[in-house]
């Protein structure tokens, strides 16, 4: 029998450990390389850490509130990129403008 949350007990999207339909289905455990787009997430996510704009706190909460469709279709650092992107403009620091502007700039415009 396992043991910790009960398997009936209503859970969010997010939170897959321990759930019956996943307890079966192998972990693929093989090593794999970042790619940049990884790296680039994680270096923002750091800078703003650093400069004390988001902590990971504020990140998991961002991850957490992603739409259950759009979560599961989004991999690991897209969930981080969609959850950065949410709180720097629930915080102001970019509006919806300068957002929308940068993701039509030619690509080396954002450099």
């Amino acid at each position: 029998m396992l043991s910790g949350m009960d398997l009936e007990t209503p859970r969010a999207h997010h939170d897959l450990g321990g759930a019956a339909k996943y307890l079966c289905q192998p972990i693929d455990r093989a090593g794999h390389a970042l790619t940049d787009f990884d790296k680039e997430v994680d270096a923002l996510r750091q800078v703003l850490g650093a400069k004390g704009i988001m902590t990971v706190d504020e990140l998991r909460r961002g991850i957490e509130a992603i739409p259950e469709a759009e979560y599961h279709k989004l991999s690991y650092y897209q969930r981080w990129i969609r959850s950065i992107t949410a709180i720097l403009l629930e915080k102001g620091v970019v509006t919806e403008g300068e957002l929308a502007a940068a993701l039509t700039a030619p690509f080396p415009a954002l450099r």
